[in-house]
């Protein structure tokens, strides 16, 4: 895949009525994806290092990569499509006969999870990017709401 691509991260979840927004960007724009609430638990976990007393999907995955010698490079979110966005997951397989670059196509929640898991790197097509609506205001404001609760538990004088 020789497409341009941006570095981003993801900023941001904030649980919705049909599943989770995850905010993905970087310091130029942010716009969300919709993911299923059981994946915005996962992503969540994953970002903030919560191990999990049994492994989850997406530790399996992990485990049978390492087991062949595969890892995972990074991801691209590639394209939106009839309100669905695409991605791909790109892995590497060192063995013997030498290094070996595979790219599939994956859902993004997996993909995100799996890179939030690994800590590995995350982009997005710079096509994709500019077309995507931007989000960082009301992300921004849902970091202020959240702040202003945090810091609300004194007394009324």
């Amino acid at each position: 895949m020789k497409k341009d691509v941006l570095p981003v991260q993801i900023r941001g979840l904030l649980p919705a009525n049909n599943g989770v927004a995850l905010f993905v960007g970087n310091d130029e724009k942010v716009f969300v994806i919709q993911v299923e609430h059981n994946m915005g638990a996962i992503i969540g976990m994953a970002l903030r290092g919560t191990q999990h007393e049994r492994p989850l999907t997406h530790d399996l995955i992990g485990n049978i990569f390492q087991g062949f010698g595969i890892t995972v490079e990074r991801v691209v979110i590639t394209e939106l499509r009839n309100s669905t966005y695409f991605a791909r997951l790109i892995l590497r397989q060192e063995n013997e006969l030498g290094s070996k670059l595979v790219e599939l196509d994956a859902r993004p929640s997996d993909c995100l999870a799996l890179a939030a898991a690994q800590k590995k790197p995350i982009f997005v097509t710079t096509q994709l990017f500019q077309s995507v609506e931007d989000m960082t205001e009301v992300l921004t404001r849902i970091g202020e709401e959240k702040q202003g609760e945090a810091g609300d538990d004194s007394e009324p004088s």
